[in-house]
C-alpha cells in the first residue's frame, strides 16, 4: 500500500500563497487518484481539489481559481498551489490517494492565515 508524507504549511498572511507536497512511496503511484482535503476546527473534513491518475481535476467551489492542483508520476508527488490564501482557508491539509475504493492518508500539514 502508499505512504503519504505532507509539508509545506504554514502562517501566511492573507493575500499570501503557499505550496504544499505529498510524495507517497511503497507502490505505483499512477495506479492511483491524488486529492487534498483539509479539515477546520470543528468541522467536517471537506474535499479541496482532486486530479484522477488520467490527469482530470476537480476542485471545491470555495477555492477555484485560486488553488491548483498537479502531479509529478515521475517524482511520485502531488502539489497544491495556493494563491489569494484567505482566513477561511485555516485548516490542516491532508493528502489522499484513493485505488478501488480504498483511501490513504497523510499524516496532514497546518495551514494558517492572518487576516
Amino acid at each position: 500500500q502508499v505512504q503519504l508524507v505532507d509539508s509545506g504549511g504554514g502562517l501566511v498572511q492573507a493575500g499570501g500563497s503557499l505550496r504544499l507536497s505529498c510524495v507517497a512511496s511503497g507502490s505505483i503511484f499512477t495506479l492511483y487518484d491524488m486529492g487534498w482535503y483539509r479539515q477546520a476546527p470543528g468541522k467536517q473534513r471537506e474535499l479541496v481539489a482532486t486530479i484522477t491518475r488520467g490527469s482530470y481535476i476537480v476542485y471545491a467551489d470555495s477555492v477555484k481559481g485560486r488553488f491548483t492542483i498537479s502531479r509529478d508520476n515521475a517524482k511520485k508527488t502531488v502539489y497544491l498551489q495556493m494563491n489569494s490564501i484567505q482566513p477561511e482557508d485555516t485548516a490542516v491539509y491532508y493528502c489522499n490517494a484513493r485505488l478501488a475504493r480504498m483511501d490513504y492518508w497523510g499524516q496532514g500539514t497546518q495551514v494558517t492565515v492572518s487576516s
